[in-house]
């Protein structure tokens, strides 16, 4: 009994083995040669059915015109040989009368349709994406088995919200009332824009004559309406929190080197341009000398983008600055001519036109938070960059003897020179650090965006914005403020637009500055005090 078992085993595995290697019966594969397109279309079908890898070999074949006929056989060219789609077998020989199988426009589409069906098994999910997407408006209902089918393995959220959403347009349009209100409540699990316009289509007389599928598409549209909601709060306080942490990159340095020197550094953004550019010229330098770790460029380009900032800010500060303290007006229209020759020098040097950085891989794509919201992972990555560089700037003012120089300086310059702190040497350094931790700004800047000679000049006025309202060298306050601005700031634009946004955003800050002069965290000391 037991040998008996195991040959019976083994004949059932081999059986399975033809089985799945075979994608049709000849008979099923013969209808593919045929005269008529529509048996030919009918072929095509029922291979689609089938779904196996050899089904879509077939297919493929045919879409390539390499799919020829001889008697009644079907073979698939590959290079100057021939394969038996049955058995697949490699012919040695062509055979007598083999000739090309030729299609029409009318069969291409039902071929290119069944194709895209098929690539929703494909193991990469990329392909299964854009299948699933094709599908919304090429599913017919003698293919609703095949998407039952994918649906049944896929894990994918947003794959399997755009094959359900393929799924329920083919069903809605079913003769059956109870099929229709299967597929409208259904459509009430999804969150997106596409099924909330089918449902408010199910809700119309017109369009639907069953009042009780009328009465469930309005309950799932009801709760779609609420979920994409929150799906839009949720993605607009995620991308005002990414337009945050670049406003507070950006303003984190002038943060510093305002609250120290009083400096109105109108050439900040050009620091910010650098650190863009010093990130363009890594990843050129990467991709000649190490195409084959071009995927961390950007780390490489992290240090490179600060210590090239860092040596201009220090070049500005011992050249001009210094000598323009305490003269604001002076300091203010040196520091836009030096902005002026900084992007007159980026022209000369890259080019007027912007130059585009590209995204490593592993910062490419997004996560799928909800099915109606994707976060991209290169505006992810730049939050952490911003609360990196937030905490490290915090250690270096907090815990090292610079940063207690520096806030010493901050708070009363003239004490703190008195009992022996460099000033000079701590206003050189901390405009410095302010314009290093600004190259971070525009490095973080070139991973959603191009970077350009007058990029800066778009984020000078914000960044200022951020200082003034958070307080003057206030870390906390810089961090309240470019989180707070860049919330706000999304949240009107959904409601105003960018423009009338931004109008709203400086009036607001405006009258804040009027009630409140010292901003969210005031200054602390006897200089302050006094």
């Amino acid at each position: 009994m037991r040998l008996l078992r195991v040959l019976l085993l083994a004949a059932l595995g081999v059986t399975g083995r033809v089985a799945r290697a075979s994608p049709a019966d000849p008979a099923q594969l013969k209808g593919l040669a045929a005269e008529d397109s529509d048996d030919k279309i009918a072929a095509i079908r029922v291979l689609t059915l089938r779904a196996g890898p050899e089904a879509a070999a077939v297919l493929q074949a045919l879409a390539d015109d390499r799919l020829q006929a001889a008697g009644d056989r079907i073979l698939i060219a590959e290079g100057d040989r021939l394969r038996d789609a049955i058995t697949g077998e490699l012919l040695a020989q062509p055979p007598a009368g083999a000739e090309p199988i030729t299609i029409n426009n009318r069969v291409r589409r039902t071929l290119e349709s069944a194709l895209a069906l098929l690539r929703v098994f494909d193991p990469s999910r990329k392909v299964r994406a854009e299948a699933a997407a094709a599908l919304r408006g090429t599913l017919t209902p003698d293919l609703l088995p095949i998407v039952e089918r994918a649906l049944e393995k896929e894990q994918d959220p947003e794959i399997r919200e755009s094959l359900e959403l393929a799924r329920a347009r083919v069903e809605l349009k079913s003769e059956d009332p109870a099929t229709r209100l299967a597929a409208v409540k259904a459509l009430g699990a999804g969150a997106t824009l596409g099924v909330r316009s089918l449902l408010e289509a199910a809700t119309r007389p017109a369009d639907e004559p069953a009042a009780e599928v009328r009465s469930a598409a309005a309950a799932s549209l009801a709760t779609v309406e609420r979920r994409l909601l929150w799906a839009d709060v949720v993605d607009r306080i995620f991308s005002g929190l990414s337009l945050g942490s670049i406003l507070l990159l950006a303003a984190l340095g002038l943060a510093i080197t305002y609250g120290i020197m009083g400096v109105i550094n109108m050439a900040h953004g050009e620091l910010l341009m650098i650190g863009a550019y010093t990130g363009y010229a890594v990843q050129v330098l990467f991709r000649s000398r190490l195409p084959g770790a071009q995927d961390w460029y950007v780390v490489a380009a992290v240090p490179v983008a600060f210590a090239a900032a860092f040596a201009m800010g220090v070049a500005m500060e011992r050249v001009v600055i210094r000598h323009l303290y305490r003269r604001p007006l002076e300091s203010l229209l040196a520091t836009w001519g030096l902005s002026l020759i900084l992007v007159q020098a980026a022209r000369v040097s890259f080019g007027a036109q912007n130059v585009q950085v590209a995204n490593p891989s592993w910062m490419s794509g997004g996560m799928a938070l909800l099915p109606s919201v994707v976060l991209p992972r290169n505006r992810i990555v730049i939050i952490g960059f911003s609360l990196g560089v937030l905490s490290v700037t915090w250690l270096l003012l907090n815990r090292t003897r610079l940063g207690l120089y520096v806030r010493a300086v901050t708070q009363n310059r003239s004490m703190a020179g008195c009992v022996g702190v460099p000033t000079g040497r701590v206003d050189t350094l901390a405009f410095g650090l302010g314009a290093g931790i600004a190259g971070l700004g525009g490095l973080a800047l070139s991973q959603i965006g191009n970077v350009g000679p007058d990029m800066g000049q778009l984020y000078i006025v914000d960044s200022f914005m951020v200082v003034v309202l958070g307080g003057v060298g206030q870390l906390a306050g810089a961090v309240l403020a470019a989180l707070g601005l860049g919330v706000v700031s999304k949240f009107l634009e959904g409601v105003s637009g960018a423009v009338i946004a931004k109008i709203l955003v400086l009036a607001f800050v405006i009258v804040f500055i009027q009630k409140r002069p010292q901003g969210l965290f005031a200054l602390k000391g006897r200089a302050v005090e006094g």
